[in-house]
């Protein structure tokens, strides 16, 4: 088995034909047919299919394409470190970043720039049920997120980072604002980030209170969005209350004061069990961590070498 094989099956598995693949990697399309052929001679298994919506893996492509995934990361990353031990500092770190952690990455990035100037960053926002399964397959580098309940997948490692205070918000002046439990709110509009019946803020807190889910709620998977929708109109949100700190938040939107408190969430950097963290992967991890202590945080990570594991 070849790289360039595994490397031409990944990219028709991202491209949905063989012409599509074979521009991406700039080679012909025969070379590219080639490389498909022999990888499924050598592995006795069909691993594409042409069907009406394009060529897609088969089963046994789809089990082969997330191994291909780890493999090609894998090998990024080890150019990527090689490089960065010798003193370079290029190289990328994509990394997942929940709503709650949204506040810690001003002053993170800040701190990993000093340090990296030249890495290439990726972020992709989304939650945890969205973004831990991109740190299995290694799309992603780590996730910043709230703890999936339950023990983290095989093959993963869950490091508590804080907990986070859930609040009520609104923007400044809304009539909902001197509210002060959530009975007062149930005929309220929400928006919420994850649909109802995903595991968002709002459910729990008003099961706990005893009392029924808000029927007017709108689900919103944009952060962005979301937060303008709620600094600009009528409806009310559960958020964390670091969000509530951020200068250009601060300015629109307020807390409603409510007499009993919602639960705290924890929240906590998802990575690979099996693979270590390149150099500045690793950097940009413990920026996180020193961004949660500054803004008076307790983390349970105390040592670079609990970061880098």
């Amino acid at each position: 088995m070849r790289l360039n094989q595994v490397r031409a099956f990944v990219a028709v598995a991202d491209c949905g034909s063989l012409r599509a693949a074979a521009r991406r990697l700039g080679v012909s399309q025969p070379a590219m047919t080639k490389s498909i052929r022999g990888l499924e001679a050598e592995l006795n298994a069909q691993l594409v299919q042409r069907t009406s919506r394009g060529v897609v893996p088969t089963a046994a492509g789809k089990v082969f394409l997330t191994r291909a995934r780890v493999v090609q990361a894998e090998l990024r990353k080890a150019g990527e470190e090689v490089a960065q031990i010798a003193g370079q500092r290029g190289g990328s770190v994509a990394f997942g970043l929940g709503l709650p952690a949204l506040a810690l990455v001003p002053d993170a990035l800040a701190d990993f720039h000093r340090q990296y100037p030249a890495v290439r960053l990726r972020v992709v926002e989304g939650a945890a049920n969205a973004l831990v399964p991109l740190v299995r397959d290694e799309t992603l580098d780590f996730c910043v997120s709230r703890r999936q309940p339950g023990e983290p997948e095989p093959g993963l490692r869950y490091r508590s980072l804080m907990r986070s205070r859930i609040v009520v918000a609104v923007r400044r002046g809304h009539p909902f604002s001197r509210a002060r439990a959530l009975s007062d709110l149930v005929d309220a509009d929400w928006l919420v980030i994850r649909a109802p019946g995903t595991g968002g803020y709002l459910e729990p807190a008003f099961a706990r209170a005893g009392l029924p889910l808000p029927q007017s709620i709108v689900h919103c998977e944009s952060y962005g969005i979301a937060l303008t929708l709620l600094a600009t109109g009528d409806t009310i949100a559960a958020l964390v209350a670091e969000l509530l700190e951020l200068p250009f938040l601060r300015t629109w939107l307020q807390e409603i004061k409510l007499d009993e408190p919602l639960p705290a969430l924890p929240v906590g950097i998802y990575t690979r069990a099996d693979a270590p963290l390149t150099p500045a992967a690793a950097a940009l991890v413990k920026a996180v961590v020193t961004a949660a202590r500054g803004r008076g945080r307790t983390s349970v990570l105390r040592s670079d070498s609990e970061i880098g594991a």
